[in-house]
């Protein structure tokens, strides 16, 4: 039987009266790129951020590696090795690079701050600059090298296409699925439906807060009742 990462259990999560995710279940399986999919509002960064402790569920569990942490804060589930990439990249644009990323690994040193250069020379180049001087493409590695340094086993990113030149976008993915290469548990939060359902081997679909359709990734790309419905446009 595979392990499970993660294990989603009758998750609620709502803001006064709106209720932005009304009970979800799914899996990942450790070592898999897993994808919600889904319009706007329709609850996916509400799950990642009660995954990610950011915000309390209002019902439910989550399980990450056998264990509850459903009302665990956001530092101790860094810590575990948990570790979500946020929409908007939401680097401090007042700090340097390398200032950026030491705070990523508060809890692991430099160690993992030369690996990040390896991976992303251009961050190693710009090292001192200011992080709000960065391109958005430069910006976005940013984010998820602050993430890397980390060592996350899972890691959650949501919307890391978001506002990106196509060209960039292709740099983002291909860098996923390296993350997911080395062997770390990926849940990709994406607007852009079918570039993440390529991706991924499994897929949730997501519309008002439920899923409405999950399968295998290629399953669902293949299902024309599930594009046309929820998958728009290809962009």
């Amino acid at each position: 039987m595979t392990e499970q990462a993660l294990a989603v259990e009758g998750l609620r999560v709502g803001y006064g009266r709106v209720e932005a995710v009304r009970g979800v279940d799914f899996v990942v399986p450790a070592g898999s790129l897993v994808t919600l999919v889904g319009a706007n509002g329709a609850g996916k960064s509400s799950i990642i951020n009660a995954i990610s402790g950011v915000v309390r569920p209002r019902g439910g569990r989550i399980l990450f590696e056998g264990r509850d942490i459903t009302r665990t804060p956001a530092h101790r589930l860094v810590r575990d090795g948990l570790v979500q990439v946020p929409e908007g990249r939401q680097v401090l644009a007042t700090l340097t690079v390398e200032e950026n990323l030491l705070l990523g690994g508060w809890h692991t040193g430099r160690g993992g701050i030369a690996e990040v250069y390896d991976r992303f020379p251009v961050l190693g180049e710009r090292r001192r600059s200011l992080a709000g001087t960065l391109s958005g493409g430069e910006q976005q590695m940013l984010a998820i090298g602050r993430a890397l340094v980390a060592r996350p086993r899972l890691i959650l990113l949501d919307e890391p296409s978001m506002g990106l030149a196509p060209l960039v976008v292709d740099e983002v993915f291909a860098v996923i699925g390296e993350i997911r290469a080395a062997g770390t548990t990926v849940v990709l939060v994406e607007q852009n439906a079918r570039r993440a359902l390529r991706a991924a081997d499994h897929g949730y679909v997501l519309a008002s807060g439920e899923i409405v359709h999950s399968g295998p990734a290629a399953e669902l790309l293949a299902d024309e009742r599930v594009v046309q419905a929820y998958l728009g446009v290809e962009t």
